[in-house]
Parts: structure tokens; sequence; C-alpha cells
């Protein structure tokens, strides 16, 4: 499996290290170099060519914005994803429009920060081994696939038993305004708590259902679903 080469851009050299420590915790990544400073960044995007840069927003020379439009201009195909303690709605907007994949508001914990370069890992091995792009590749990366239980030529994955989806979704769209984890799920269709969570996470992907993470769990936050605005 190809190595997710990562640059981590981050004025606050203990988050850097930080961000590094994470990094090297989740299989499939690398971290290749740190850049404390814009202009350390725009060489290491040139010189290292890594496949993710993980971005801070605000720097004392300038804003990293400003920075991702600027690498937006060049031939790179560098992907991004924002870290930082900006919360204005405006940021969020300019993320979207320069093609940032997905945006994490500090303090970032792993669990999150492990869920976002995971998925970002499941969107690179999937795009990377693609010859030639169909209408449903398209809809899955623009994230228009149909919402479950319409009519649809496309099939389901494999694992994805169409009439248990079926099931799946009429329950979910019942109990719509509720939270609900795996094992409940399960509990209520008929089916094994690693089965219910393997159509959660297939629904969560195609954007039919979102995720909440409860922490009054020990251990590790339970994934809680329900139906996406």
């Amino acid at each position: 499996m190809e190595t997710i080469e990562v640059l981590i851009v981050e004025d606050n050299l203990k988050v850097s290290k930080t961000h590094k420590a994470f990094v090297e915790k989740i299989d499939g990544f690398k971290v290749t170099g740190i850049a404390n400073t814009i202009a350390d960044a725009l060489l290491l995007v040139s010189t290292l060519e890594p496949h993710l840069i993980l971005l801070d927003i605000y720097f004392s020379e300038g804003n990293g914005m400003d920075f991702l439009k600027k690498i937006r201009t060049t031939s790179t195909s560098v992907d991004v994803i924002l870290i930082t303690a900006a919360k204005e709605v405006e940021m969020l907007h300019k993320a979207l429009h320069g093609g940032a994949f997905d945006y994490m508001i500090k303090p970032v914990f792993f669990n999150r920060f492990e869920e976002s370069l995971s998925s970002y890992r499941e969107h690179f091995l999937a795009i990377n081994k693609l010859d030639e792009m169909s209408q449903e590749d398209a809809n899955r990366f623009f994230k228009k696939s149909e919402k479950p239980g319409t009519e649809s030529s496309e099939e389901t994955p494999k694992g994805i038993d169409p009439v248990t989806l079926k099931t799946v979704t009429a329950m979910l769209k019942d109990e719509k305004t509720m939270l609900l984890g795996a094992e409940e799920l399960g509990q209520k269709v008929g089916v094994s708590r690693t089965t219910a969570r393997k159509y959660l996470e297939y629904l969560t992907g195609i954007g039919f259902l979102e995720v909440n993470l409860d922490y009054s769990t020990k251990g590790r936050p339970e994934r809680l679903y329900r139906l996406a605005d």
C-alpha cells in the first residue's frame, strides 16, 4: 500500500510536534516535513511534493487561506486538511472553495484526527486505483449518490445487502430525530453490532447519515448516527 506523505504547516512548535505524533500513530501515513512559517511551507511544497498538507490558518506573517489559494494556482495536486482555531463561517466558505478535504477546529483530539486521516486515506486509495472514471465514481467522489431507498440502477457495494439496507434505512427514517449506536441499531433490526456498524458507516459515507461522538462512555468515544440534515 502506498504511503501517504504529509506536510505539517503550523506556526506553534508544540502543536506541530503533537500533530506529527498523531500522524505517526496512523497506518499508511508518514510526515515528510514540518513548516512553521508560510515561506517555509511554500518551499517544502515544491521540494517535497507531499500528498497531503495539514494546514493552520493564523500565522504571524500571513494567512493560511492565502497560502491555500496560492498553491491552487500551481500545478501541484496536493490535498489539504485544515486544522485551526478559526471558527468564522467565512473561513469555512473559503476552505470549501479552496478544495479542502476536511476542517478541524482546535483543540483537536486524536479520535477526530484519526477519523479525518482514515477517511482521507480511503479517498486517496480509491481515486488512485481508477483507470477510467464512470458516473458512479463521479457521484461517489462528489458525494452525489442517491438517497437509499430510491430506485437506482447502481449496485450496492460488496457486503451491503439491498434488502437489509432497505430495512435499515426505513428504520432510521422512522427514528429520524434519534441518535443511534451500532449496538442499538443491531437490536432493532436483528443483526449483529458489527453488521449494523458496517451499514451505518456505508450510509454515512454516502451522506445519508451524520456521525456524532459521545465522550461520556469509558474508553474510546461511541459513534452515534442520525439522519443528515
